[in-house]
């Protein structure tokens, strides 16, 4: 079964090194899967996020991009 949450990445991004955390504390506390898809490894995830990374999706829907909110990402995964 895939990850319900899925943070989009690339690597010497600072506000993805930020955004790692914030998806993992919010994931555990809800005892939530989650991956982190590198966009530089993966064309279909460069075509759709490669300028809105970090970028965090739900369920297959974008939640959120650049700065993860940790309140509303934890409202998504109730």
């Amino acid at each position: 079964m895939a990850a319900r949450v899925i943070l989009f990445t690339r690597s010497g991004c600072h506000l993805c090194a930020d955004a790692r955390p914030v998806v993992d504390e919010v994931c555990s506390r809800a005892r939530v899967e989650w991956e982190e898809v590198d966009v530089d490894s993966d064309l279909a995830a460069a075509e759709t996020y490669s300028d809105l990374v970090p970028a965090v999706t739900v369920d297959g829907i974008l939640r959120g991009f650049w700065r993860i909110d940790p309140e509303k990402l934890h409202a998504f995964l109730k």
